[in-house]
């Protein structure tokens, strides 16, 4: 009698007097608050039945299932119900039975909805619900259904200019979640909040997150074989879910307010004119291949969902993760935009970075499409106007496309040829100069070809994807030995320089040498062309000790340590000044790629170690560059040189303009704190006719009266 009681209660707790199922509609699809119920719509081409399955917990047994009947639920290929006096609140799945190509559906498994708002049974980090099936343990989701209320007040998107962007990227457990973080939601969204006054300091002007959608972090199977620990997909590039953040990034115990905490992030970064900036993983999902877990696309079909060898099955796998999302079945491609709109309209994020972009190129056969409709539908969609968008564009099957990505002049690009070629010239490489001069200019070689401006090209010397700046200079070979794949992974191209040593050293000068080429680096970064990309962290020499494929390893290789940002505060001193020049002029942050005369004198031209004389020679490792803008901008002229050479080499300067001269902003071969100076404290050049700029350097100077 008492289990039966407790039956009751379950029932009653989820369902009211006014229970009752009826025929309800075929769109929008996932389960959908309204007036009186909830309506419920999955499409499925191949079930020959469907059921859906109710649930008060995540982790219990079904509440309740109702069989759809496919005369009156069933409209084309979808199955729906309206069911009256259905609380909010209940978790839900599918279970389907039929038979779909190449393999049969299991219908022991409960399908999530791949349009679920919130899932359950992942809120504790790496300890996600397991079931037993076929004498295997398997991660569990459901859906769960909540009441999306949010007081936003007068918050909308930012609308940033692109010429004024300025990105951080950053992933949101390994920010804060070291013990050093002094926040008290460590490793979560409301976390993150509690670093914007650092944020601002700095002078970024948008996060991009690393995945927040939901993934599974116990997927990997093995252990750090120097410690036995257990690995984790710790980056989260592996979603099974578009639109449901993941739980274990929010702070709240309350699993009713994950989305709550998730837009509570966003409004309080507003508040402080930062912009959201979502990294979304579109190009492949966290079931792999045929040896994957089956959450939902597997078991609706995985012949609309997935590209599949029309002859075998196999999954075609262009992502390097198992299996490639077939983006222009023309079903798929409206779940992509649902979700980006969904994101834009009711999260209220300001862009998405794509991952392995070029994937959403590819046709059903994985051709690459000339005209590809996803990626012409996102850039002309009404509702993502305003959104940026930055596209990865090259996958794991060989296609490369940056500065050839289909745009429509909307999307921007990861610029990877950026990073490469800035990494070989600041570390000395031959035959570099006139390409250097390129990027600084924009990458107009790039972009400027068909109808695009500076501002599309995103730069960045490193990203999560490889090493971290202070490993760029302490580390020539990766090393990956403790993510268990006998240091295969990551990229064996890093045109890296360690500066005579293998890691960590205590040698004087090669560590005032590392210090100088970081500060190249990011000279560099923040004073070409185009919108600059930092990496969270290497602001103040964020370590992960030679490993350049972290993606597995949540422990103090990825969590950024901030009691370096104490022990470096001289090289946080630089970076936050840097940002600060580049704000403030105009110069720096160009929105047109024509190069204007203006009183006789070029906005922007290139010299040598002669003035009006660049060296574009193989032998050559230097340059100059001025800038004259005054008469359009109002900023004085700027003088850049940059030095790769293994020895000093003497700079013939331009002459400043009338009743100006130069001052030194920054030498990157000076040690702190004259290695920059705020704008008003630079100090006036005792020689204004030549400059001698020091191995493996970099110099600005500025005119001023």
């Amino acid at each position: 009698m008492s289990e039966d009681k407790e039956l009751r209660e379950d029932i009653l707790s989820v369902i009211n007097a006014n229970f009752e199922i009826e025929r309800g509609m075929p769109t929008p699809f996932g389960a959908t608050l309204v007036r009186g119920g909830i309506n419920f719509a999955v499409y499925s081409p191949h079930a020959h039945s469907v059921s859906i399955v109710l649930y008060t917990e995540c982790a219990g047994e079904p509440l309740m299932e109702f069989p759809l009947d496919p005369d009156l639920n069933r409209t084309g290929f979808v199955w729906h119900a309206y069911i009256k006096g259905l609380n909010h609140g209940v978790k839900y799945g599918f279970r389907l039975r039929g038979e779909q190509p190449f393999n049969p559906i299991d219908e022991r498994i409960v399908l999530l909805d791949p349009y679920a708002r919130t899932t359950c049974g992942g809120k504790i980090w790496c300890k996600p619900f397991k079931i037993q099936r076929d004498g295997k343990e398997h991660t569990f989701r459901i859906s769960a259904i909540i009441n999306n209320a949010f007081q936003w007040g007068t918050d909308r998107q930012l609308n940033i200019p692109l010429s004024e962007t300025i990105i951080y990227e950053l992933h949101v457990r390994g920010y804060t979640i070291h013990p050093s973080s002094d926040v008290k939601a460590k490793g979560t969204f409301l976390g993150l909040t509690e670093k914007i006054p650092y944020l601002k300091k700095l002078g970024i002007t948008a996060v991009e997150l690393m995945p927040v959608t939901d993934f599974d972090e116990t997927m990997i199977d093995r252990k750090n074989p120097r410690t036995g620990e257990q690995l984790l997909n710790f980056w989260g590039y592996d979603p099974i879910s578009f639109f449901a953040p993941k739980a274990a990034y929010a702070h709240t115990e309350d699993e009713y307010r994950i989305v709550s905490e998730f837009k509570t992030m966003v409004k309080t970064f507003h508040e402080a004119g930062i912009e959201v900036i979502l990294d979304m993983v579109f190009n492949h999902t966290g079931e792999g291949n045929e040896k994957g877990p089956i959450y939902h696309f597997k078991g609706l079909d995985k012949t609309v969902y997935y590209l599949i060898d029309p002859e075998t099955g196999e999954y075609l796998n262009f992502s390097g993760c198992g299996n490639t999302l077939n983006c222009n079945h023309p079903v798929v491609r409206d779940m992509i935009l649902d979700s980006l709109r969904y994101w834009v309209m009711e999260m209220h994020v300001d862009g998405f970075r794509f991952d392995l972009a070029s994937i959403l190129g590819r046709g059903r056969d994985g051709e690459v499409l000339a005209n590809p409709p996803l990626i012409e539908r996102i850039a002309e969609d009404p509702v993502l106007a305003n959104t940026k968008l930055i596209a990865e564009a090259w996958d794991a099957g060989g296609l490369y496309q940056v500065g050839d990505f289909p745009h429509f002049k909307r999307w921007m690009e990861w610029n990877g040829k950026f990073r490469d070629d800035v990494r070989r010239f600041v570390r000395g490489d031959k035959g570099m100069v006139s390409i250097l001069a390129t990027r600084l200019a924009g990458s107009s070689d790039l972009y400027q070809d068909d109808g695009r401006e500076p501002y599309h090209s995103v730069n960045f010397v490193t990203c999560h994807d490889g090493f971290t700046l202070e490993d760029l200079v302490s580390y020539n070979e990766k090393h990956n030995w403790e993510n268990g794949e006998n240091n295969r992974d990551g990229s064996d191209e890093n045109f890296s320089w360690n500066c005579g040593v293998e890691g960590p050293s205590n040698d004087a000068n090669i560590l005032a040498l590392r210090a100088r080429l970081k500060r190249n680096y990011l000279t560099i970064l923040f004073l070409a062309q185009g919108v600059p990309m930092l990496l969270g962290g290497d602001e103040f020499g964020r370590t992960q000790k030679g490993n350049n494929n972290a993606y597995c390893q949540d422990n103090e290789i990825s969590w950024v340590n901030w009691q370096l940002a104490e022990q470096n505060q001289d090289f946080l001193r630089f970076v936050r000044l840097l940002i600060q020049f580049r704000q403030k002029h105009e110069t720096f942050h160009r929105k047109h790629f024509h190069v204007q005369t203006l009183d006789g004198i070029p906005e922007m031209s290139w010299h040598g170690l002669k003035v009006g004389q660049p060296d574009w020679s193989e032998d050559s490792k230097w340059l100059g560059l001025l800038y004259s803008t005054f008469p359009k901008t109002g900023d004085p002229d700027f003088y850049l040189m940059f030095n790769a050479d293994a020895s000093a080499k003497r700079f013939e300067l331009p002459k400043p303009r009338d009743g100006f001269r130069w001052h030194l902003l920054l030498n990157t071969y000076n040690q702190p704190p004259k290695d920059i100076f705020e704008e008003e404290n630079a100090p006036l050049l005792k020689n204004q006719t030549v400059f001698e700029l020091q191995s493996y350097s970099s110099a600005v100077l500025i005119g001023k009266k």
